[in-house]
This record gives C-alpha cells, structure tokens and sequence, in this order.
C-alpha cells in the first residue's frame, strides 16, 4: 500500500515538475532563439560575464535554509518568517556589495557597461526574497502544479517583454529586462497564489537550528556555483564577448535537457526521500528506480542532441551561431550526467549528512580547477576548458556514488549495473544518428527531422531488443499522466 502511495506521489509530482521545468525551459529557449536572431553573440556574452556574480550571491542568500526547511517534519510559522527575514536582510547587503563592486567587475571585464547592468540585474537577488517561503512550501506538498503555471506565465510575459524592446533596438538591455520582468512577474504570483504573511519575530533557536544543517548545504552550493560560472568568468576574461556569446547560448540549449530533468529528479526526490529516510529497504528501492529512470531518459537525449548540433544550430540560431555547436556537443558529455549527480547527493541530505556533501564538495572543485589550471597553462583553448569540464563530470559521479553508497548500501559497481544498459543504447542511438546525417545529402531542416525520427525509432527498438524495463515504466508513467490530464479537464469543465 505505501509502495503504491509514494509511486502515486512519485509520478504525480514528477509529471508537474517535469512539465514546469521543462515548459520553462522550452519557453525560454524559444524567446533565446528569437532574441538571438535579434541580437548579437557579444550583447549575450555580456551577460554571461556576469553570471557568476549574481549565482553565487543567489546562493548565500538562499543558505541551504530551504533544504533545511523542506527536511523539517513540522517546520512553524516562526521558521519561515525567520528564514523570511535572513533572505531579505541578506539580498539587501549582498546588492550594496554588488552595486559598489560593479565598477571593479566592469575593469576586470574591460566591459565599462557591465557597470549599469550589473546594477540593474542585482535587484533580482531582492525580488526573489519575496517569493522564496512561498515556493519552499509549494516544494513541502509536492505542489508543483501551481509553480508550473506561475513558471509558464512569467517566462512567457518576461519574453515577449524582451523580444519588443529588442525590436525597439534596445540591445543587451532587453536581455536585462527579460530577467527582472521574469522575477518580478513570478513573485507578484508567488505572493498571490499563497496567502503568507511574516510574523513580526526573527526566532533565533529557528535560525540556529536551521542554520546548523543549512550552512554546509550553502558553502556547498557556493563552491558548485563558483566551479559551474567559472567558465564565464575565463571565457570573458582571456577571450572575446562573441566567443562568450558562443558559449553561453550553447550552454544554454544543453542546459534545457539537463536543468528540467535534474530540476524536476531533485525537486520530486528530496522531499519523498525524506519522507522514508528511515525505511532503509523501501529508500534503497524508490533510489534505484528513480536513477534507472532518469537515465533512460537524460543519455539519449544528451547523445541525441550532440549527434544532431550541426543541423539544429543552423535551423535554430542560423549560419552566424555555428562555432557554437562543437561546443553543444562536448557540453553534452559532461551534462548527461548532471541528474546522476543530483540523486547521490540528495541522499546526503536525506541522511543529514551536510558535512559530508560540503567535504565531496570541496575535493570535486579541487579536482576540477587542477584540470582547468592545466588547460590555460598550457592554452588548450575553449575546447580543452569544456573536454576538462567532461572529465571532472566523469570524476564526481565516481566520488558521489562511492560516499552516497555507503549510506543505503548501493554500491557504485550495482549503479553502473543499473546504468549500463541505458549508457550503451543511447550510444548506439547517437551513432545511427550521426552516421545517417552525414551520409544522406539533405537540407539541414530535413536532415534534422529525419535525425530526430531515426533517433527515436532506434532508441526504442533498442530498448525492446535488450528488454529494457524502463521503457514499460516510461510507457506506464505516460499513460497515468494522459489519465491525470484527462481528469483535470473533466474537472475544469
């Protein structure tokens, strides 16, 4: 009966995840090629450069306090004005830091614009605070539904915001007005849809308790933050603009794969885990499901899409965006392994083991940065930075893994078991795929079309020829979604 319960709850909250994450992320990719088809590669690299900075504040003002608000059983009203309070003060400090730095950043960039639009963009760190209780508690009940629609919502408003001053020739400042309006339109909604009001207290037993698991999770998120925009801040630095522009529009459609499946994997799994972190039977079988299943799905997307980067660059961005598909295609080794990362770690946080995600934390960035220092001394160039980037990938998921295994008995030699069939059946995908576009001589529309056609028929007569279950439970989630949907507009109408 539980079983049944939390594979309910399980689907029903992966379905609105999903569905958010993955409509925003569309949505956004959609406004990001027509804005790119507006614009220049250089206006997108200016913003790029100064991605890190508002990340990595993003993530001392969020301290690990929603994780830690999300893992308490019964957390009171006193919790979340406090936490309430900490962001907001917080938000408001790390802006003045921001303002009164932007003119430093701008030197280092030898960009003096950045100066303006790092303070512009800055304000969302306070925006933000306004609607922070009120998604961690949407998180708390598994409510994902409503942060779908106020996710659609505000990216489709913020794009059409930014498109119209883009046509107006307004630049890079319509990318800037794209991000406020988008924050500022999903907090208005986040404030509206749930009737929370503050309490006039700040309970300092609340913030230490907190605290006390949430700072290692924000150290922890800080160092990832950091490693994660360090290509930005070097691209920028010790390249063009335009190559930057390259980059980050690249990453950007990686991204929209791995960001809504890792998102969705992490948002579902975390609360549920916790909800059963000590049943050690019924955990160990709902994280094995949960791992089999995303990477059913991420590989062949990811492979698929380094297979296909040549002709969806050309559709999609046009001629003048080409140089940024050998980079989709090396960014796409490295990403299909983001959802793997987001599981072993949650499980850290299952545990209560913050401690231990800070210290994996520390030893992956180490790792990580001898692999870039090694390819700027010996300038390696962009490429060398992102096959580092593939390698560090490769790297953490063994120490994740290994030091996650210990907790519930799940080694990382029966995750690869688990893993396997999937990793070699997207693979033989891939190739068809790759293979099918370079020996038919089409246009690159048709060619992308029959690519994508292939890829699927392939990978799901793969998935037969090798019974792989995952393919029925993909067929099974399918059908319960097409039912829920089914039902909603029975009871809409």
């Amino acid at each position: 009966m539980q079983q049944s319960t939390l594979k309910k709850r399980a689907i029903s909250g992966m379905f609105w995840s999903f569905s958010g994450s993955i409509s925003n992320q569309l949505i956004q990719l959609i406004i990001q090629i027509i804005l790119a088809r507006l614009l220049v590669p250089a206006d997108f690299g200016i913003i790029g450069m100064i991605t890190v900075f508002i990340a990595v504040s993003q993530s001392i003002v969020d301290c690990g306090f929603a994780n830690a608000l999300i893992r308490e059983t019964e957390p009171t009203q006193e919790d979340y004005s406090t936490v309430f309070y900490y962001n907001l003060s917080m938000s408001v400090v790390l802006y003045v830091v921001l303002f009164f730095s932007a003119g430093a950043i701008g030197s280092f960039f030898n960009e003096p614009q950045l100066i303006a639009i790092l303070r512009a963009i800055a304000l969302i760190l306070i925006i933000n605070s306004f609607g922070f209780i009120q998604g961690t508690m949407l998180v708390r009940k598994l409510d994902f539904k409503t942060q779908t629609k106020i996710s659609v919502v505000a990216s489709v408003a913020s794009g059409i915001i930014a498109i119209v001053f883009a046509l107006m020739g307004f630049g890079v400042w319509s990318l800037v007005i794209k991000t406020l309006s988008m924050q500022v339109i999903s907090a208005i909604l986040m404030c509206i849809t749930i009737k929370w009001i503050p309490k006039f207290s700040f309970n300092a037993d609340s913030f230490r308790r907190l605290f006390g698991f949430g700072w290692k999770l924000m150290v922890s998120g800080v160092i990832d933050t950091l490693y994660s925009n360090l290509y930005y801040v070097i691209i920028g630095k010790f390249f063009s603009a335009t190559q930057l522009g390259y980059y980050t529009n690249a990453s950007k459609l990686t991204s929209t794969a791995t960001i809504s499946i890792t998102t969705s994997v992490q948002k579902v799994s975390y609360p549920l885990l916790s909800g059963i972190k000590e049943e050690e039977e019924t955990l160990r079988s709902a994280y094995r499901k949960i791992i089999k299943t995303s990477v059913y799905v991420i590989f062949p997307v990811m492979l698929g899409l380094a297979a296909v980067a040549k002709p969806l660059v050309m559709v999609v961005f046009g001629e003048r965006w080409m140089p940024s598909a050998q980079y989709i295609q090396i960014l796409c080794f490295a990403g299909m392994l983001y959802p793997l990362h987001a599981i072993n770690l949650n499980i850290l946080q299952v545990k209560g083991r913050s401690d231990l995600f800070l210290k994996l934390e520390i030893i992956k960035k180490v790792i990580g940065i001898s692999f870039i220092t090694t390819v700027l001394y010996f300038r390696l160039g962009i490429e060398g930075l992102l096959w580092a980037g593939v390698l560090g990938s490769y790297i953490a998921y063994f120490i994740n893994s290994r030091y996650s295994a210990k907790l519930i008995a799940y080694s990382t030699f029966q995750q690869i078991k688990d893993i396997i069939p999937s990793y070699i059946g997207s693979i033989l995908m891939a190739v068809l795929v790759y293979l099918s576009g370079n020996l038919l001589e089409l246009s690159y529309g048709a060619e992308l079309l029959l690519q994508i056609f292939i890829g699927v028929a392939a990978y799901m007569g793969i998935s037969r020829l090798f019974n792989m279950g995952e393919l029925d439970t993909m067929i099974e989630i399918l059908g319960m979604f097409i039912k829920k949907v089914r039902k909603d507009k029975g009871e809409n109408i």
